[in-house]
């Protein structure tokens, strides 16, 4: 096999439909802990079931990265390696797939590894997965691949809409009064990752249809322009639906994916959450 494309599981893909050839895509779960049980995030993984578990659990639940040897046994077999990560901020991923591919890099001087800190989550590292997958096909060398998905990075972007915030609130991200308050009024927190990988609150609406109003107007406003969005939602494709369709009175080029989000994702959206990846001009 000579290219890999590598990502922890706060990508939302479990494989690719399209490989490029001679490409292997391989997702590296994280895990998640709820009371005493272990979830791994991977094609196996019953999301509905661990949803359900950690609302019925009072207590906090957490996540874990995976470890250096989890990206070590992935990186067996390719000489051309590209490992994207969930946002470094918000997780040890990143960190444990940098450690890998230097142990890795000593062993094998031969190889090459670029691993990339999305900042980001769900769509966005989708999204980057798609490019790493389309640049490989069109047989642009290791070097060029490199220069052209960091070029790529600083034209996307990452909106989350929030229906429930349980898990914030446990966590102690979010205090018990907000947690109320989003439940009790149907508010939807909508916000995007920072340039530094953490998340922030652009703003708060109330319902479903003034949601739908302020994703839309944010993304224009970030600088969407028609091309190609990533919607990972958990069980929230009507808001997807509805939302591609307004971006298509505007756009009707617009290249637009819908898919389920991953455990991990799912864990930090929440029910009726999404995480969607767009590119701007």
């Amino acid at each position: 096999m000579t290219w890999k494309i590598i990502a922890d599981s706060g990508c939302d893909y479990r494989q690719l439909t399209t490989p490029a050839i001679d490409t292997e895509f391989i997702s590296v779960p994280l895990t998640i802990q709820i009371a005493d049980k272990i979830f791994i995030d991977n094609a196996q993984l019953d999301i509905d079931q661990m949803m359900n578990n950690m609302y019925a659990t009072p207590e906090a639940s957490k996540s874990a990265c995976p470890s250096p040897d989890d990206y070590l046994r992935a990186f067996e077999g390719s000489k051309h390696i590209f490992v994207v990560t969930i946002t470094g901020a918000l997780s040890g991923s990143h960190n444990s797939a940098q450690l890998a591919k230097n142990i890795y890099l000593e062993e094998h001087p031969d190889t090459k590894i670029h691993v990339i800190d999305s900042l980001s989550a769900g769509g966005e590292l989708d999204l980057f997965v798609e490019k790493l997958n389309e640049l490989i096909d069109q047989g642009l060398s290791f070097e060029e691949i490199v220069e052209a998905i960091t070029a790529y990075q600083a034209k996307t972007k990452l909106l989350f809409v929030l229906a429930k915030v349980d898990n914030l609130v446990k966590n102690g991200r979010l205090s018990k009064l907000i947690g109320t308050v989003v439940g009790l009024l149907n508010i939807r927190m909508i916000g995007e990752a920072s340039e530094t990988g953490t998340l922030e609150l652009l703003q708060k609406a109330r319902g479903a249809k003034k949601s739908l109003q302020a994703a839309y107007e944010e993304i224009i406003k970030a600088g969407y322009a028609g091309g190609r969005i990533t919607m990972a939602h958990r069980s929230n494709e009507k808001f997807c639906q509805q939302l591609s369709e307004r971006l298509r009175e505007t756009f009707p080029q617009a290249q637009i994916t819908i898919l389920p989000t991953s455990g991990l994702c799912s864990f930090y959206a929440e029910e009726g959450g999404l995480l969607i990846g767009y590119e701007i001009n």
